[in-house]
């Protein structure tokens, strides 16, 4: 019985293998590889040795079979991963540039990814759930998807679970006002908020990280986990802000850095871990996230994780 679910877009990625490669014109490309910022991680927390559910759509094609098979793979429990047999799997074309930024071009809103339905989800597929994960991007994908997380959501929080929500904005999918308001009925059930960057500031309409994470704690929130990149990652709580310390990677691809960091953090906290412990294992896990290419590649097991942390000197509490 799985833990941890996570529900949204499943898809496969196409990336550029070069840097500065606009996608609107010729150039090398590599994939596909299984990707999808919910099963991103979902993928993730499974390697890390919780059990995980997934709740999507793919299509009956190759590219289907490609996430299907990777999820299975890492032992997810995919009886609510449902299959499309009149829709093509999601797809993302990515390109990277030097300044560290991203383009992408989806196929998404009219893909199987945004035909989730609450139908789907089996009967006791959500009991002893302590952690739904929910992502803007799945917010945005479409009306089904939407109100499919809604009411799962709803479902999870009424039994005692927990619900967690990365903004995981995505300007390409939706106006970043109205990301917001999507992401204002799942903010009133989230126990933790994991915003990357510039997100806390876009999801509150604050000025600064601090008064941004005092609105969600005002609002309910118990934790904000704050994502800065190179610079570790600040949790912020009732009790005040915690700084956790970074570690230090040579970046290959950034695509699921964010994703791994959100299911390591639920990892250590269903596991009753400190927030400075959990923490620090998330900084960790998102660290290494970045070393190779594809967004599911660089997700390790818990014993090469912390092998990692020794190794910089910076062991697990």
């Amino acid at each position: 019985m799985a833990e941890i679910v996570c529900v949204g877009e499943a898809l496969v990625e196409i990336m550029r293998t070069e840097r500065d490669r606009p996608l609107d014109r010729a150039a090398p490309l590599s994939g596909p590889y299984p990707s999808g910022a919910p099963a991103i991680s979902a993928s993730c927390a499974a390697r890390l040795g919780a059990s995980v559910g997934f709740v999507g759509t793919v299509g009956d094609d190759a590219f289907g079979a490609c996430v299907r098979d990777r999820l299975l793979a890492d032992g997810i429990d995919c009886a609510a991963l449902a299959s499309d047999p009149e829709r093509l799997t999601a797809i993302a074309f990515v390109a990277y540039r030097s300044d560290g930024g991203r383009d992408f071009v989806f196929h998404l809103a009219h893909s199987a990814a945004a035909q989730v339905h609450i139908e789907q989800v089996p009967s006791g597929y959500l009991d002893g759930v302590r952690y739904l994960h929910i992502m803007g991007s799945s917010l945005s994908a479409s009306d089904s998807l939407r109100e499919t997380c809604y009411a799962l959501a709803e479902l999870v929080h009424g039994a005692g679970g927990a619900i967690s929500l990365d903004p995981n904005l995505r300007p390409e999918l939706m106006p970043v006002d109205r990301i917001r308001d999507v992401c204002a009925p799942i903010v009133e059930r989230a126990r933790i908020v994991m915003p990357s960057g510039e997100e806390l500031l876009t999801l509150t309409g604050a000025a600064t990280p601090e008064e941004g994470a005092q609105h969600l704690l005002d609002q309910g929130v118990e934790i904000v986990a704050l994502k800065r990149g190179e610079l570790g990652s600040t949790l912020y709580t009732a009790e005040g802000a915690l700084d956790i310390p970074p570690y230090t990677v040579e970046e290959v691809d950034p695509t699921g850095a964010g994703d791994s960091y959100d299911a390591a953090l639920l990892v250590g906290l269903s596991e009753g871990w400190g927030l400075y412990k959990a923490g620090l294992f998330a900084n960790a896990v998102g660290a290494l996230a970045t070393t190779r290419l594809g967004p599911m590649e660089a997700l390790y097991s818990r014993d090469e994780v912390l092998r990692f942390m020794a190794g910089q000197g910076r062991p697990l509490p």
